[in-house]
């Protein structure tokens, strides 16, 4: 399976964590009728749909880019022996598989300049922090990781009335360690790598495009997660904070990029997960480079 992508003078690898099917297509996104799932059964299964359970089958991954000036990590994925107690697949595990893919991509944790985490779920900020003596400690000790910072402010607001597990273990102990940067949505760290504002997944959800000349690459996050979302970008998910944000989002995401030279990495489509956008109807679909 292709895990390394060439563009412009930079390099891209994709960091496998798991891949399975996730949960029930129809409950994880809640407009699509039976009929519809009928008619989009014959391309969407085995890959992106799980035959036997009708679970939408997810990759969980994270990307890393390795660019003329620095080495980036584009979200942290799931982490080890973090609490996920609703999702057994992540509860508490405790695998190589990440860091092995991360070896293998010849990284090292200490390599890493900068993590972009294009928003706070569990998913996307696990490795964010590692468990070192009963504490949580940054995982990337030469790291500076970006939040945005309305994106933080939400979410921090959120832990205060009701603790969630993700900030407490893979967010907090970065603004304790002094590591983040917070910063709006359409920073730019340099010439090779830009946020572009992406919300509605959640409130300041943002994509990550790099490329020196024009977005070569772009990093979807979770403005978009099933294959079926592209071709009918009108469905939401049951996570959206704003789902009627999220499908406008997502149809100017898809449009943007539709037909043109940028690599489209996707965060959670079914491996081999990297395409090219190109136009199937009224919706899209991801043209991939296997």
């Amino acid at each position: 399976m292709r895990m390394r992508y060439g563009v412009q003078d930079m390099t891209i690898h994709r960091i496998v964590e798991q891949e399975y099917g996730f949960t029930p297509i129809r409950e994880f996104l809640p407009s699509l009728t039976p009929e519809l799932l009928d008619e989009n059964r014959s391309w969407l299964a085995p890959a992106g749909l799980d035959p036997k359970t009708g679970h939408v089958v997810f990759c969980f991954q994270s990307y890393v880019v390795k660019t003329p000036h620095h080495t980036v990590l584009v979200d942290a994925c799931i982490g080890n022996d973090k609490n996920h107690g609703h999702r057994p697949a992540w509860h508490r595990k405790n695998d190589p598989n990440w860091m092995n893919a991360l070896k293998a991509a010849g990284v090292g944790v200490e390599d890493i300049d900068f993590v972009m985490c294009t928003h706070l779920h569990g998913d996307h900020v696990g490795w964010n922090t590692r468990l070192e003596n009963g504490r949580w400690v940054p995982t990337f000790p030469n790291a500076r990781y970006l939040f945005s910072k309305k994106e933080y402010e939400y979410w921090d607001g959120v832990h205060r009335k009701t603790p969630l597990s993700a900030m407490e273990d893979s967010v907090l102990p970065i603004i304790e360690a002094e590591k983040a940067e917070l910063v709006t949505s359409d920073h730019a760290l340099n010439d090779h790598v830009r946020l572009v504002p992406t919300p509605g997944h959640t409130p300041d959800h943002f994509a990550v495009a790099v490329g020196r000349r024009g977005d070569a690459a772009v990093f979807t996050g979770d403005l978009i997660h099933s294959p079926l979302q592209a071709r009918y970008p009108e469905l939401f998910t049951r996570a959206d904070v704003d789902a009627q944000h999220a499908i406008r989002t997502r149809r100017g995401f898809l449009e943007r990029y539709c037909d043109t030279e940028t690599l489209c990495c996707t965060m959670h489509f079914p491996s081999p997960s990297v395409g090219y956008l190109k136009r199937w109807g009224d919706g899209f679909r991801c043209e991939y480079l296997t």
